[in-house]
């Protein structure tokens, strides 16, 4: 072979290779481009629906679409006979058919009402519009058969549907249906007016008609492989359109674990990123200040306190940048080891903080850390949005010059003004007051970040903190002083509340203090609980002047009166605190010994944990009164009854997450929740989440920018998950 012809030859190999290269990326392009397209030129869309389907649930884009899923599924093949339909079926949706025999109208205008009167041999049901009437009136006729679907209802034992969808008989037996089992889909009250169960499912039918040749693959074959997914395209296709239970199954599963790898690629990158790139502050010297304080302590350290010190420490002497997460329930001296491990800061020559959501737990913390380091010759200031001149002088200046060693604040030391001489070491308490940009810029007050400490006293399961916080490393202090009592807490429902009022007697005169919380502060029109206002009004008639003294604390109350209040009780001035769960995370009142609970079927376990956790801070022994009216959910039965088996928040944690998850099927997150999950949820889908955290690890242990030919589908997965989604670890509770 000639080298002419051997040049030719491999030149033409180059160039069809690189055709093919450039055919391919256009059509991933092309691909991509198309998902993206809006959904206006759908069949059953148009401009007006699609405006609308933006504004109201977000969906902008045919990708969008696809993945807005069901949350539920119903039998289309299965018809009832009305008389099979009762109340005590407990029937979602029906479907049936049934004659027309006559209609009525009501009202006029706004409040018009159209009634359809239908019945079969077995039975009779009334049909209902209160909106677009003028629509249907004119495709229904009496004496013809119609297929009828729609969510029952009864009144005094009589079948009604309102807004159901109708479709002529013959008609709907024609129709060739994509599957037997139709979707369900979360829809708004504006939406459904003009889009019910059946016009979302036409859309998803007639989007899937030309869409589904353009839904490329995101993962490797071998991946696929080694956690038996089946393809997108037909994971995509089960989900909307079941062909079978395992299929749907199966279709769940692969797209639970899509998106969540899709979240932890984004969380394991970053913390590579922050290993590789951040050093950290090296804390060699176990000094004076550690070792004074650490002498002095009137109560010795738990087993658990020690061991979360020590991995503190362990970070700080590796030479990467910490960042850890510190987990510990109501109690459990989270305080202390934030000191302890602040002062291995001031030991080395750096400057510490701490940032406290509320002014209230600031100037707590800045109390009782200037009493422990009394003779420790560590000077401590603080800054908070109110404080006065001198006070942010003394503050501002000594940060700047060297001589404040640790700081105490709220948000205000995020502001630009605050400039430290060498911060090193920074604790944010009650971390899920704070979002991930602010702990952010805590990073910009040294010329490289400090170490950072976020502690929440809202327990997480250990397997779920460890995933969900990946950019996280984990402590846990699982162990109470030694000195702590269990608080006792017990359930009273209204009708004991003369009895509640004699205990709260009690325990004042022993000289103890109460705190009453209520979930409202006025009364709702539409819910039936007790109100602040009115709980004021009530205990201060029971418990008069001047023989008790009530103090009231609530959210909307201007700060300087909150404080007075806080203030008051505090310094025993107050027998009873009214207040609404304000006072969750606040003042630290040691001569409090009841927390009575009003409404507290209203208050999630957290919450009730949290509340609880404001007594049984002092030696006594203290209580926890949950009230609650005669009707209860099975829920919230559920957890009232575990408020009062333990005191173990991290138990406690556990059936919260099982008791918030259980009532959502396909594992849609709640609003507010971390990620703006479509159908995984970490509550139910813990094994899944921690498979796809193993993955992502594995995956960018072998190639961290995902530059892999085989990878390109995971790189566009990891980037839509960090373009869409704002993970905002901040927000778990």
């Amino acid at each position: 072979m000639n080298s002419s012809w051997r040049d030719r030859f491999c030149k033409k190999i180059i160039v069809n290779c690189e055709l093919r290269i450039v055919n391919f990326l256009t059509f991933v392009r092309d691909m991509a481009d198309y998902l993206d397209n809006g959904l206006k030129y759908v069949a059953g869309v148009g401009e007006v629906r699609a405006k609308l389907l933006e504004k109201e649930l977000g969906i902008g884009s045919m990708r969008d679409m696809l993945y807005h899923f069901p949350f539920r599924y119903i039998d289309r093949t299965k018809i009832y006979q009305i008389g099979e339909i009762s109340e005590a079926a407990g029937l979602a949706y029906v479907q049936f058919r049934a004659r027309v025999t006559g209609v009525s109208y009501a009202g006029a205008g706004r409040k018009r009402r159209f009634s359809v009167y239908v019945s079969d041999s077995t039975g009779s049901a009334e049909l209902i519009w209160f909106q677009g009437v003028n629509w249907i009136e004119k495709r229904i006729e009496v004496g013809r058969e119609y297929l009828i679907f729609g969510k029952p209802s009864f009144f005094r034992g009589e079948l009604s549907i309102v807004h159901p969808e109708v479709e002529n008989i013959e008609k709907a037996l024609s129709r060739k249906a994509e599957s037997g089992m139709q979707g369900i889909y979360s829809t708004t009250e504006r939406l459904s007016s003009s889009l019910g169960a059946k016009g979302f499912y036409n859309i998803i039918c007639n989007l899937w008609a030309v869409a589904k040749e353009h839904i490329g693959e995101t993962m490797p074959p071998a991946l696929m492989r080694q956690y038996g997914l089946i393809p997108l395209r037909e994971a995509l296709h089960n989900i909307h359109f079941p062909q079978s239970p395992e299929k749907l199954r199966q279709a769940q599963y692969r797209l639970k674990f899509e998106e969540l790898l899709g979240i932890q690629l984004n969380i394991q990158s970053q913390r590579t990123d922050r290993m590789s790139r951040h050093n950290g502050f090296l804390f060699p010297k176990v000094g004076e200040a550690f070792n004074g304080l650490y002498g002095k302590l009137p109560f010795p350290l738990t087993g658990a306190q020690k061991r979360v010190i020590k991995e503190i420490r362990t970070d700080t002497v590796s030479g990467y940048q910490m960042n850890r997460l510190l987990q510990g329930d109501v109690g459990s001296g989270k305080t202390v080891v934030a000191l302890l491990t602040m002062l291995l800061a001031v030991d080395n020559g750096y400057q510490a903080c701490m940032m406290a959501p509320t002014e209230i737990l600031a100037r707590q913390h800045f109390a009782t850390i200037s009493r422990l380091l009394g003779g420790v010759g560590v000077k401590v200031a603080i800054l908070t949005g109110s404080s006065k001149a001198r006070e942010r002088r003394i503050a501002l200046e000594g940060i700047a010059d060297g001589s404040v060693k640790i700081l105490i604040g709220t948000h205000a030391l995020i502001e630009e003004r605050v400039k430290f001489e060498n911060l090193g070491f920074v604790v944010i308490d009650e971390q899920h007051r704070f979002g991930v940009e602010q702990r952010a810029k805590m990073w910009t007050k040294n010329s490289q970040p400090p170490h950072i400490l976020v502690m929440t006293a809202t327990p997480i399961p250990r397997t779920l903190a460890m995933t969900l916080y990946g950019d996280l490393d984990v402590s846990i202090i699982d162990e109470l002083p030694p000195n702590r009592q269990p608080i006792r807490t017990v359930h009273y429902y209204d009708s004991a509340r003369l009895r509640l009022f004699g205990f709260m007697r009690q325990e004042i005169a022993k000289g103890r203090q109460v705190y009453v919380v209520y979930p409202l502060i006025k009364e709702s029109e539409t819910m039936d609980y007790k109100d602040l206002t009115d709980g004021f009004e009530s205990i201060s008639r029971d418990f008069p002047l001047p023989e008790y003294r009530v103090a009231v604390c609530h959210g909307k109350q201007k700060p300087e009166d909150k404080e007075e209040s806080m203030r008051q009780f505090k310094d025993g001035e107050a027998d009873i605190m009214v207040a609404t769960s304000v006072i969750e995370v606040g003042v630290d009142v040691p001569n409090a010994t009841v927390m009575v609970i009003e409404s507290a079927e209203r208050f999630g376990l957290s919450q009730l944990h949290q509340l609880r956790g404001r007594v049984g801070r002092g030696g006594e022994q203290s209580y926890c009164v949950l009230m609650s009216g005669e009707k209860l959910s099975k829920e919230a039965q559920l957890r009232l009854e575990a408020m009062c088996e333990t005191n173990d928040g991290f138990r406690l944690a556990e059936l919260d997450l099982k008791l918030r998850g259980a009532g959502d099927i396909n594992g849609t997150m709640q609003s507010g929740a971390a990620f703006d999950l479509k159908i995984a949820n970490p509550t139910l889908d813990t094994q899944i989440l921690q498979v796809s955290q193993s993955a992502a690890i594995a995956i960018l242990a072998d190639d961290a920018a995902l530059a892999k030919p085989e990878n390109r589908g995971l790189l566009q997965l990891k980037q839509r998950y960090s373009a869409e989604k704002k993970i905002d670890f901040s927000m778990i509770s």
